[in-house]
């Protein structure tokens, strides 16, 4: 094996194992990389880019989908009489107990939303909506 082979041998190896994580969740430790040819290498580093490219794109539908959901449940917040949106954001909240920022976060995260720049946009916005509790009355 030429030294260029080896090379990409070992790229190949890396780029199945820690992608295999993107993929599928999980890094890629099931695989017997000394007994797969550089073909067979090849072939499961395209498969694996494949996979990645399909989860990306199930994590965008998703993401999209629980945006429009939240952006649902503002809209009929607001109809049912907050008026506008701080005023709706504060009511969906007011049953939420929020000690600092990382609690925002994860009520935006429950929202199915942080990750997005939308989401991001929210945990600024609701910085200034929501009840801040003290710590020492937990």
């Amino acid at each position: 094996m030429t030294n260029t082979e080896s090379e990409e041998r070992e790229d190949l190896i890396i780029y199945i194992y820690e992608g295999h994580k993107d993929a599928f969740g999980v890094k890629g430790r099931h695989y017997n990389f000394e007994a797969m040819s550089l073909e067979e290498l090849r072939a499961e580093a395209r498969y694996i880019e494949r996979s990645i490219e399909e989860s990306i794109a199930a994590e965008q539908a998703a993401d999209a989908r629980a945006l429009e959901e939240f952006e649902h449940r503002v809209a009929e917040t607001i109809r049912y009489g907050a008026g506008d949106r701080q005023t709706a954001l504060r009511w969906m909240t007011q049953g939420e107990t929020f000690y600092h920022h990382q609690c925002v976060e994860h009520w935006v995260w429950n929202q199915g939303i942080l990750f997005t720049d939308e989401g991001r946009e929210l945990v600024k916005e609701l910085m200034d909506i929501v009840q801040f509790e003290s710590e020492e009355y937990a």
